[in-house]
């Protein structure tokens, strides 16, 4: 069964998140205080990930609580993707820099040739998709039934992982328009055609 969905804001998924994200919270505590041990933290830094177009196969969407390496609590939406085609990939961060003020570092690939990326995950607190086409989709479903698209195996063997909590996933989908505030970004392969790294004066991010 195919869905197809206008403007969607998937922030309000991770307000939604309920048991999993409390329980999280819970351990972050204790993790803070040195009585858990993390296998992976993050900067803290948020930045841009955009595309024109990513089609998708084995797609999943579930809630994490990412931490920095000061112990600060970051709850995201996990987007796990089992392969993704994207076309006009952007991905900029604003860094300040001492007297000289703001500079953009922004990363743009796939504008004549389609970048191609196996086992993606975006760790987002905000995501807007202009028109999201998806393929046998499940919303609700528990994360740790989750088979249709990817889970991150450092999350699935995180502590901060709720098999139980709510996930959405789906055989396929088509998203266009694409603008994810990220955490962070990992990738098992990934090819970027045409790719340019720059590094300009003021506030130039992706959108």
């Amino acid at each position: 069964m195919s869905h197809s969905f206008g403007r969607t804001r998937w922030k309000r998924f991770v307000v939604v998140l309920g048991a999993g994200v409390t329980a999280a919270a819970a351990l972050g505590i204790g993790m803070a205080q040195g009585a858990l041990a993390a296998s992976f933290f993050i900067s803290g830094q948020k930045f841009q990930v955009g595309a024109d177009t990513m089609r998708v196969r084995g797609l999943s969407i579930y809630g994490m609580v990412d931490v920095t390496k000061k112990g600060t609590l970051v709850p995201v939406a996990v987007t796990g993707m089992r392969s993704a085609r994207i076309s006009g990939l952007c991905q900029s961060v604003v860094v300040p820099v001492p007297v000289l003020g703001p500079y953009t570092l922004r990363l743009t690939g796939g504008d004549r040739e389609t970048t191609e990326a196996k086992n993606l995950f975006i760790d987002t607190t905000d995501l807007s998709v202009g028109q999201a086409n998806l393929d046998d989709i499940d919303i609700g479903v528990a994360a740790g039934a989750v088979r249709k698209g990817p889970i991150n195996p450092e999350d699935r063997d995180s502590r901060f992982f709720d098999p139980n909590g709510v996930a959405q996933q789906a055989v396929s989908a088509v998203l266009t328009d694409v603008e994810a505030t990220a955490v962070a970004v990992s990738a098992g392969t990934m090819n970027v055609p045409d790719l340019r790294l720059r590094l300009k004066q003021g506030s130039h991010e992706c959108f």
